[in-house]
């Protein structure tokens, strides 16, 4: 799959996010390893802490689904009605959530638009990562 064909994913997932709070919607579509993609978008509450970012229901639907290795992700976002002039990175939660199943390796697209991204390794957005070989 090309990071633009992800990426359209991941924008078609912002246009469900429910974020009447901040106004800010994010969608994330996650590539699986056996081709599979994930969408996500935030889900806000009004408790706030039982918010949930669109990376981790990506995340949470494709290993409810049985895919548990990755090696994309993208991720846009943008105030409500408007086009975001910068990217939109993972929370820290959300790149935890990533390395508990990627480890750094994940590719982490961080778009503006179709043409206009930044790709970084997770391993580079979350240096020292904390994962299950750390308990082994």
């Amino acid at each position: 799959m090309t990071d633009r064909a992800l990426i359209d994913a991941a924008f078609a997932a912002r246009e469900r996010a429910y974020a009447p709070y901040s106004r800010f919607k994010v969608g994330a579509a996650l590539l699986a390893a056996d081709g599979r993609v994930f969408t996500g978008c935030n889900v806000e509450n009004a408790g706030l802490t039982a918010t949930s970012c669109a990376e981790r229901t990506a995340l949470f639907k494709a290993v409810s689904e049985g895919a548990t290795a990755f090696t994309a992700i993208a991720v846009v976002g943008s105030m409500a009605g408007e086009q975001n002039t910068l990217v939109t990175s993972p929370c820290g939660v959300c790149r935890q959530a990533l390395f508990e199943f990627t480890g750094p390796a994940l590719r982490v697209i961080m778009a503006k638009s179709g043409d206009d991204y930044l790709v970084k390794t997770l391993g580079e957005l979350l240096p020292l990562g904390f994962g299950p070989n750390n308990l082994a």
